[in-house]
């Protein structure tokens, strides 16, 4: 077996992965795992189009990518945002001694 077919298998796997947990309601839509499955998926099966030089999949699973790396650090900012605003809701309150 070529090794782009080995690339592509793996990422076309993790995007098929993602899609079933999805589906069966393991995984939610804006969840960091799905994001991340799908990035990883979608990086893999572009490298593995580029490597076989097949442009309009390195355009379509590129695009895929990035808008899932968008939705990974968007998903980080939020996790980073609401674990600041748990810190600051369970320090106890100082100011009424």
């Amino acid at each position: 077996m070529e090794v782009h077919t080995i690339i592509g298998s793996l990422g076309v796997t993790l995007l098929l992965v993602a899609y079933i947990l999805l589906q069966f309601q393991l995984l939610k839509t804006h969840s960091l795992s799905y994001a991340i499955l799908n990035f990883l998926g979608a990086a893999l099966a572009m490298w593995s189009s580029y490597l076989i030089d097949f442009m309009p999949f390195v355009l379509l699973e590129g695009t895929w990518a990035l808008v899932s790396l968008k939705m990974m650090i968007q998903n980080k900012k939020k996790n980073s945002y609401e674990y600041k605003n748990r810190e600051l809701q369970s320090e106890p309150n100082l100011s009424n001694l």
